[in-house]
């Protein structure tokens, strides 16, 4: 059995199907920053990264190895439009607002004027050194395709059925990825099966990435949570603490 299965955005994913198959072997599952399937919208941005790999000439139709080529510049552009939807508009404005990389005055050319543009392309080609873009391709079409309700007549209630898996659901107040609504969904779905469930909604204006980076009432949040299914759980007490 495992003591506890946590996971944030396609790993939420992962948590939710884990719980739903294996109820007898999760304790318990914080499924954090996620929904129970993809909606249109995030689709959406994931075809547009996929479309922009797919359309780079070095993609060679996924064959791109045998050329000994690699798509990074189609990967690059993948990565930053799918890296603002992990921020959120708080953030980018008290980080980047309208400053200018380098320069007192614009250039009026198609460079990098703005700190955010000079961002977001780093974050581009950083990205391709640590990621294959046919994964890039699969995983991306993994998330959309995640119907959690789909397998069990279209009621994601009846997936949770009579579980004792213990759940502990978190969203972010500025997570428009994966919106506190998707996240109180899964916690009807959870009370419906009669699953024993706590939802946090915590505010921030980290977006969705929140759960990612230093954020003090997250970190509290998993703690509190931990220490209760180890207490729950039978674990001694050092134990729990050390979780």
């Amino acid at each position: 059995t495992l003591f506890c299965v946590a996971g944030g955005s396609m790993g939420g994913m992962q948590v939710l199907q884990w719980a739903a198959l294996y109820p007898e072997r999760v304790f318990s599952a914080m499924p954090i920053a996620t929904a129970a399937r993809h909606s249109s919208q995030n689709i959406a941005f994931h075809e547009v990264g996929r479309q922009a790999i797919m359309a780079d000439p070095d993609w060679r139709g996924g064959r791109y190895i045998e050329a000994g080529v690699r798509p990074v510049k189609g990967l690059a552009v993948a990565r930053m439009a799918a890296h603002i939807t992990y921020l959120s508009d708080e953030a980018l404005q008290r980080k980047f607002g309208r400053k200018l990389q380098d320069r007192a005055e614009p250039t009026f050319s198609f460079d990098a004027d703005f700190q955010v543009e000079n961002y977001l392309r780093h974050q581009g080609s950083t990205f391709v050194d640590r990621f294959d873009a046919n994964s890039y391709l699969y995983v991306t079409r993994a998330c959309d395709y995640f119907d959690l309700a789909q397998d069990y007549g279209g009621s994601l209630a009846r997936a949770f059925k009579d579980s004792r898996t213990r759940f502990c659901v978190v969203s972010f107040t500025s997570d428009w990825l994966y919106t506190t609504a998707e996240s109180r969904a899964i916690v009807h779905a959870l009370n419906a099966g009669a699953a024993p469930v706590s939802f946090v909604e915590i505010e921030t204006d980290k977006g969705h990435d929140a759960f990612l980076l230093e954020e003090p009432d997250f970190l509290a949040t998993t703690r509190g949570f931990l220490r209760g299914a180890a207490k729950a759980r039978g674990l001694a007490e050092s134990e729990g603490e050390s979780a």
